[in-house]
């Protein structure tokens, strides 16, 4: 077998190299001289055994031996970083929780879920990281992030090692700006027909549930708006644009934040809160209140 001992050093200026596109600028990031980078570059290649890199014209392209070590390396310097801040929070009994929370689910959702973190023994430190849902799961699965919360479960089939974990449902209610309530409410749902709606895209998961209950109710809305982040949907809502969904398990906090005025309840549209973990078992003292909060407050079912 053979012997390969890495070079962290010279695995830290590959990785630099790859990040910044080329040994010039990586250089200047470094504060090092050109000739430096390129020698110690051409170190780790020749201990590796495989080039990481091939010149296509004037830029370097990473090798398919290169990929693989950039994955690599982006884990154990992302685990450096976490190894600064743990010893950094050790005297301060801290625990650290990394979460990726999706774009596409309301924040207050998100802070209803995550409230339980504030009230244990142990104080956590909690680093919040909103983006896409593909993007958020494959950070988890490079142990990038703790846990990720969403409004949907992984898609069966996928190849990450990646499991999802149903935190609670909800009821919806209808909002909106206290003047579109006072038009709206009196025959609800009926009311509805030809109001002005803002609405999530057709690649959220609720869309299709709220498509379905207004076909159900013979309500044809106005669409006026259709948006993938949630936040800008209710931003657009606190200024009167339309009316809009909510999970009822903020109800009562839309009219501070929002200014809104609940329309009406909505329960055959349920919204799905889940936790989405690179572990089968939850270990995470602060996960785990996550959890237990979240499955305390769930509904009774119908």
């Amino acid at each position: 077998m053979k012997d390969i001992s890495v070079n962290f050093r010279h695995l830290y200026y590959f990785w630099v190299v790859a990040k910044e596109g080329g040994i010039t600028r990586a250089a200047t990031r470094m504060g090092l001289a050109i000739q430096t980078v390129s020698s110690q570059l051409g170190l780790l290649e020749q201990s590796l055994g495989k080039s990481l890199f091939s010149q296509q014209g004037r830029r370097l392209v990473l090798t398919e031996a290169g990929r693989t070590a950039l994955s690599y390396a982006d884990q154990i310097f992302l685990l450096g970083e976490q190894l600064q801040e743990a010893v950094g929070d050790a005297d301060t009994a801290r625990i650290r929780l990394t979460v990726g929370i999706s774009d596409s689910l309301p924040k207050l959702a998100a802070f209803r879920l995550l409230e339980a973190t504030m009230h244990l023994p142990t104080q956590v430190r909690l680093v919040c990281n909103e983006g896409p849902f593909d993007g958020l799961l494959a950070d988890l699965a490079l142990h990038k992030l703790d846990l990720v919360l969403t409004d949907r479960p992984v898609r069966s089939g996928t190849t990450l090692r990646v499991f999802s974990h149903l935190l609670l449902e909800s009821d919806t209610i209808v909002v909106g700006s206290e003047a579109l309530a006072k038009a709206h409410a009196p025959g609800f749902p009926r009311s509805l027909d030809r109001a002005p709606f803002l609405l999530p895209t057709r690649s959220n998961v609720l869309r299709g549930k709220i498509d379905e209950w207004f076909e159900k109710q013979e309500v044809r809305p106005d669409v006026v708006g259709e948006f993938d982040d949630n936040a800008l949907l209710a931003t657009f809502g606190r200024r009167g644009a339309g009316l809009f969904f909510a999970s009822a398990i903020v109800a009562g906090d839309m009219k501070e934040q929002f200014g809104a005025t609940v329309v009406g309840p909505v329960p055959e549209v349920r919204d799905q809160f889940y936790a989405i973990s690179n572990e089968r078992k939850i270990a995470h003292p602060a996960v785990e209140a996550i959890m237990a909060a979240a499955h305390r407050s769930e509904p009774e079912p119908r």
